[in-house]
C-alpha cells in the first residue's frame, strides 16, 4: 500500500507545477541550422549552431560547435545553451554550458525582451558579462554581442552574426 501511494505521489508531482508549452515567435526564429561568423576574444572564428525546441517545447537549445580544432582533433569550443521563459518573473532565462566546464552562477542569466533582442546578464561574485541576442529582420540573421564589465568600462568579447545554413 505504501509503495502505491509513493508511486502515485511521484507520478503526480510533475503534473502539479507543469506549465504549458512555450510559444514565442522570437525564440521560434532561433530554430534551425546556422553558421556563426565573427570575432570572439579578438580572433576570427566560424562555428556551426543548431537550434531546436526541447523538453516539451519549454526551451530552445542552441548547440554550438567551433570549426576550429585543437591538436587533439577535437573542437576547440562546444556549448549547449538553453533559453526559456520564467512566467513568475516575466523574463527569459538562459543556461550556458560549455567546454570550459563547471556550473556556477555565471552559467545562469536572466533578461527581458527589448524589441527584437534579449539582453542577458550573467553574474558571479567577480564578474558581470552581457550577452545580447538580436534578431535582424532585414537580413533574417541573428547578431550576438558579448561584453565583459571591467573597472575601466565595457570590454567587447564577441561580435558575431548567425546566418541560416544553406
Amino acid at each position: 500500500m505504501t509503495r502505491t501511494w509513493i508511486a502515485l505521489l511521484l507520478t503526480g508531482i510533475p503534473l502539479i507545477g507543469q506549465q504549458p508549452s512555450l510559444r514565442d515567435e522570437l525564440l521560434d526564429r532561433m530554430v534551425g541550422n546556422w553558421v556563426l561568423e565573427g570575432t570572439i576574444a579578438g580572433k576570427q572564428t566560424t562555428h556551426d549552431v543548431s537550434g531546436e525546441w526541447v523538453l516539451g517545447h519549454h526551451y530552445v537549445r542552441l548547440h554550438e560547435v567551433s570549426r576550429e580544432k585543437g591538436n587533439d582533433g577535437k573542437h576547440q569550443y562546444e556549448a549547449n545553451v538553453y533559453i526559456g521563459w520564467n512566467p513568475a518573473e516575466k523574463q527569459y532565462g538562459c543556461v550556458w554550458l560549455d567546454t570550459y566546464g563547471g556550473i556556477a552562477p555565471v552559467s545562469l542569466a536572466a533578461g527581458k525582451r527589448e524589441g527584437d533582442e534579449i539582453p542577458f546578464v550573467f553574474r558571479d561574485k567577480d564578474s558581470v558579462f552581457h550577452t545580447t541576442f538580436r534578431w535582424v529582420k532585414e537580413s533574417g540573421e541573428w547578431e550576438w554581442r558579448m561584453d565583459s564589465e571591467e573597472k575601466s568600462g565595457w570590454k567587447p568579447f564577441a561580435r558575431v552574426r548567425l546566418r541560416k545554413r544553406t
